[in-house]
This record gives structure tokens, C-alpha cells and sequence, in this order.
């Protein structure tokens, strides 16, 4: 597997240094691969509408959010994004950073809800501090079934689910 690049480059090769943390453009390839390394629960995402990333000064990717559409499908209704996948290595303000820039490009694309979940056991200070409104608390459960049995590599548990709406 490839390795992510640990640095983000100008298209004229030269690292990026302008503010200490900075929202930059990933592929997917490269946002899965940070979010191997990085997650706690979670394992690749397998599609997306986009990905950002944060990088420091030195062009050091730092954190990743993956954003899609929305797993569960009677929320799929073509003006809602989920991220499904926000990690970091620890840098200060860092999630909320990637939740401000993903409402902002989900809005700007035209989308008017982005949605996300939280474990019970995550506080949610990273969504609160970007905006997000707390919904409460959705059925867990497994993908398995009797007849597409699957073995279940995340939390199965409750969760909370998060929105931020487009008020224009």
C-alpha cells in the first residue's frame, strides 16, 4: 500500500506555509490511508464526494475528514452529505477545523445538511465548537445478516447524530 505524503506541495513544488494550520485539498487514496494509520474505530472509507485535509507549516497533513453520502439511505435524499470519517493526530482544534471546512464546501456545492455521528463516549466539544447541533442519540447495530453474514470490525453501539443546515 501506498504510504500518504506527509507534506502538502504548491503546484510549483515549493511547501505551503502561510498560517499554522491550513485547509488543504486530499484524494481519497490519501485520506484512506491517514485514516488507517490514524483512526481509532473506524477502517477506510470506501467512496466519497470529497475529502480535505488540515497540513501545519511545514505541510505536515495533520488531520482528514472524508465526506460522502449519508450511509443510512432514507437520509439520502440528494441535499444531504455525511462525514463519515474525521481524524487527526492530536493537533489542537484540528476536528473542528475539518467539520467548519466540510460544511463550508458541502454548502458551497449546494448541499443543505451535512450530518455526522459520534460514540456516546465522544464529547462532541470538536462539533459543537464548529456549530454543529446535537440531534440525539441513533440504533447501533450490525450489518449482519442471515442472508449476507459479515463480521462487525466498528462500534455496534448507540450513536449521536450531528447536523449543521444551510440557513440561506
Amino acid at each position: 500500500m501506498e504510504k500518504i505524503s506527509q507534506t502538502i506541495s504548491s503546484p510549483n513544488g515549493e511547501v505551503r506555509s502561510n498560517m499554522p494550520l491550513e485547509v488543504v485539498p486530499i484524494s481519497l487514496r490519501e485520506a484512506n490511508a491517514y485514516v488507517k494509520e490514524h483512526h481509532r474505530h473506524h477502517s477506510v472509507s470506501r467512496g466519497h464526494k470529497f475529502s480535505v485535509a488540515i497540513a501545519d507549516e511545514q505541510g505536515v497533513v495533520r488531520g482528514v475528514a472524508i465526506v460522502g453520502r449519508p450511509v443510512a439511505r432514507h437520509l439520502d435524499n440528494g441535499w444531504t452529505l455525511e462525514v463519515t470519517r474525521c481524524c487527526t493526530d492530536g493537533v489542537a482544534n484540528g476536528c473542528s477545523m475539518l467539520y467548519g471546512a466540510a460544511r463550508r464546501v458541502a454548502f458551497a456545492m449546494g448541499y443543505r445538511r451535512i450530518i455526522t455521528y459520534t460514540l456516546p463516549s465522544e464529547s462532541g466539544g470538536s462539533l459543537k465548537g464548529a456549530g454543529w447541533i446535537c440531534l440525539g442519540e441513533r440504533g447501533g447495530g450490525t450489518w449482519n445478516s442471515r442472508t449476507r453474514p459479515r463480521v462487525d470490525k466498528h462500534p455496534t453501539g448507540t450513536k449521536l447524530l450531528w447536523e449543521n443546515q444551510d440557513e440561506t
